[in-house]
Parts: C-alpha cells; sequence; structure tokens
C-alpha cells in the first residue's frame, strides 16, 4: 500500500480545510487520513486503487456496507423526483412508521439530521416536561460535541463540577451537567436522590458506552436507572446514535429489557445517509405542537427518508442479525485470538456487531487509544486494512469470512514483528 496519494490529497486539503479533514478525529489516523474514491461493500478504494477491507464504516452508519443496492435504489428512485421540498411528503410518515414499528417504546418520533442535534432536542423536550434544567450523564460519555453535553471526558469528572472537554467551549452552560459513573448505582441513587434539589430534569445515557470501550451494562444499572428517573421525575434517555439498530433492531430496550422515556437515533437508521430522530413517549414528543421549538430546513428530507424506510425493511428480517452475530463472534474469535492468550496486546470488547479494542493498560479514548494500537493500526493499514484510531470496530452485514480470516493473518503477521 504506497498512501502516497492520500499523504499527498492531505496536504492539499490542509490548505483550503481546517485541520484538512471533514471532522476533526479523522486526523488522527497514522500516518496521515486515507483518501478513497469508491467504497463497496466490505471495502474502499484509495486514490492510488489500492483495496482496503474496511472496519470504520463511516464510524458506524453501515451496517448493511457500503453501498447496498436495496438502500441506493429507493434513494435514486426518489431522488429523480424532489430533494429538498420543504412540504409533507409521505416519506415522512411511512418511514417514520417503519421505525416505530421496531422501537418497543415508540410511540412518536420528530426527525433531524445528526446525533448531535437529536440529543439536544431530547435534552429540550425532557427541560419543558421537568420545568428542571440539569442533565445526569456519565463520565466518558460522548453525546456529540455541543458545548452542553462535551464534558465529563474522564473517570476523574465523576461527581464534581463538570468542565469544558475543549477549548473554545462556553463554561457557563455547563453548570447544567451533573456527571456520575457508569454501571455506578449507588451514585446514581444518592445523586437522583437529590434531583429536586439539584433540578435534574434528565439521565443522558448511552446504554453500552459506545464511545469508552464498549463496555456493557451491568446486570441491574439501566433498570435501576428506570425506577430512579421514575421515582424522582426523572426523564430517561439513551443516546442510541452508535448501538441503535446496531445491537438489536429494537435496539438497547430490546436487547435489554428496559424501556427508557426517549431514544436518539441515528449512524446505522439511514443505511448511509444523515438522519437522525427522536423516539419515545408521545406525551414528551408531542410538546412541540404546545410551543417546544423543534426547527431544521433539512430534517425529514425525502433522499434520507428513503433510504431510512429502506433500511428499516431490510432490518425486519431477523436473519441479518443472525449473521451478524455470527460474523462478529467470527472477528472476536480469529481477529481476537490473533493477540494471543495473554494480555500483552490487548482485547477486544464485543456488545453485538459493536467492537472496541482495549488495549493491555486498560484505557480507551474517543481521540485514540495508545498501547499496542498505534502501530497495529498503521501496520495494518499498510496491509491494506482499514480500522479507527479510537479502536472501534464496526462490523457489516457485508464482510465475509473471507475478510475475518484475511484480517487475522495480517494482524498475526503484525505482531510477530513487534
Amino acid at each position: 500500500m504506497a498512501l502516497e496519494s492520500s499523504r499527498l490529497a492531505f496536504e492539499r486539503a490542509r490548505r483550503s480545510i481546517g485541520g484538512g479533514v471533514g471532522s476533526g478525529l479523522r486526523a488522527a489516523m497514522p500516518p496521515h487520513p486515507l483518501f478513497v474514491r469508491e467504497a463497496r461493500g466490505a471495502h474502499v478504494w484509495d486514490l492510488d486503487g489500492d483495496r482496503y477491507t474496511d472496519y470504520v464504516m463511516a464510524w458506524g452508519p453501515l451496517l448493511l456496507g457500503h453501498g447496498d443496492p436495496r438502500v441506493l435504489s429507493a434513494v435514486s428512485d426518489v431522488a429523480t423526483r424532489m430533494q429538498v421540498v420543504g412540504t409533507g411528503h409521505a416519506l415522512e410518515y411511512l418511514a417514520a412508521e417503519a421505525v416505530l414499528e421496531a422501537v418497543p417504546h415508540g410511540e412518536r418520533l420528530l426527525w433531524s439530521n445528526t446525533g448531535t442535534e437529536a440529543v439536544q432536542v431530547a435534552l429540550r423536550l425532557a427541560r419543558a416536561a421537568t420545568g428542571r434544567r440539569r442533565v445526569l450523564k456519565f463520565a466518558k460519555s460522548y453525546h456529540g460535541w455541543h458545548d452542553t453535553v462535551y464534558a465529563g471526558m474522564s473517570e476523574d469528572d465523576c461527581d464534581r463540577p463538570a468542565t469544558p472537554g475543549g477549548p473554545g467551549q462556553s463554561a457557563s452552560v455547563l453548570d447544567d451537567l451533573v456527571v456520575a459513573r457508569f454501571n455506578d448505582v449507588q451514585l446514581a441513587e444518592r445523586l437522583l436522590g437529590e434531583a429536586v434539589e439539584r433540578d435534574i430534569a434528565a439521565v443522558l445515557v448511552d446504554p453500552v458506552m459506545s464511545n469508552a470501550g464498549v463496555e456493557a451494562p451491568s446486570p441491574q444499572f439501566l433498570a435501576a436507572l428506570r425506577t430512579l428517573c421514575d421515582r424522582h421525575g426523572v426523564v430517561l434517555v439513551f443516546d442510541e446514535v452508535i448501538a441503535g439498530f446496531r445491537i438489536a433492531r429494537g435496539g438497547a430496550a430490546e436487547k435489554y429489557g428496559v424501556l427508557p422515556d426517549l431514544s436518539v437515533f441515528g449512524k446505522a437508521m439511514a443505511g448511509g445517509f444523515t438522519q437522525s430522530a427522536v423516539v419515545g413517549r408521545a406525551e414528551l414528543v408531542d410538546q412541540v405542537a404546545a410551543g417546544v421549538v423543534h426547527a431544521g430546513t433539512f430534517n425529514a428530507n425525502p433522499i434520507a427518508l428513503a433510504a431510512v424506510e429502506a433500511t428499516m425493511r431490510v432490518l425486519a428480517d431477523p436473519a441479518l442479525y443472525e449473521q451478524l452475530e455470527w460474523t462478529s463472534a467470527e472477528f472476536e474469535a480469529l481477529v481476537g485470538g490473533a493477540l494471543g492468550p495473554s494480555s500483552e496486546f490487548g482485547r477486544f470488547n464485543r456488545v453485538g456487531s459493536l467492537l472496541q479494542y482495549v488495549p493491555a493498560g486498560g484505557a480507551t479514548g474517543l481521540h485514540g487509544t495508545g498501547g499496542t494500537w498505534t502501530a497495529i493500526l498503521e501496520g495494518m493499514l499498510r496491509q491494506g486494512f482499514l480500522f479507527m484510531p479510537s479502536g472501534k470496530v464496526f462490523l457489516s452485514a457485508a464482510h465475509t469470512t473471507a475478510d475475518i480470516e484475511a484480517t487475522a493473518e495480517a494482524l498475526h503477521r503484525l505482531l510477530e514483528k513487534l
């Protein structure tokens, strides 16, 4: 893999784009970001024409792989008739009905464009319903780049005043955050026991800690949050932008049997197109008809909703999730097995088709995971296998046993040299 065209493209991009990338975290890829010209199935081709097996999958949306013909056909059909129209259209309710059918607690939804936007909509609904202003989140969890939630990114941030996650953020809005610890029921009980005094409107939780090591919830944790929120008049919000429709068709509510008041969905819902949604109890969502502002020019645009409806139709087949589980378990066994029986080279955590490399020291990071991963990341890229700087791995229905076996063999070769 020469990577020379990508290097030159990155140098050119930095002359016109801040940081040289469309989204900041992409710049962490060593030796530089990969630039691609084509993507199909489980593979991408760079500007030199070299092929890579892709485990980035657009950072999560491509549950069906690149260019799924069922999604593209639906989008192409609509695109010849309309793009953004600024009026109602049938796909608004057809796609909504398909999503609500899949989600156990889905009574009503609101369309949005990105996960960051939809999280803010969900929190606005919670504040309007409760008359309170604060949000309890969990240390290390990422809920988008917005000033109001991009904080508490370290394990040490629990139960103390939140501080900005980066330069340029407004510190004043962080008074609205209360930071707890994931899977710590005792701390949640104490903080939510003071929900009235602390003015807590919502609990915002990624039920799988998708951006913090793919840590699964303990058997009692989500149920405890549900009970505590009911007891203290707090709205329970699941941020399922990554986990939703990936770990199960009905998301975390289906997998773990706990129903939140609201869920935020994105990524896998639209098969590679830009769309998100807030889904949940009708009495909360319907506040938009009573003064709660929800707006956006591109919300519910026909192109994206054609992709949503087509994707949800494919996801309705239980065989798809059986295949994903098989493929993901095979990756964990073969590629994870290549790391060896000791903890020297780390391990993979897995929940369904979402995995995370965890180094020997156990520390993972949103912006990059240390330990051996840095060497693995670049070494595998040079052999034709694309991974993420954070160490997350996204499997898709397009990945095959041959892809995974080749990946395991390449990793074994690489580790022999380290």
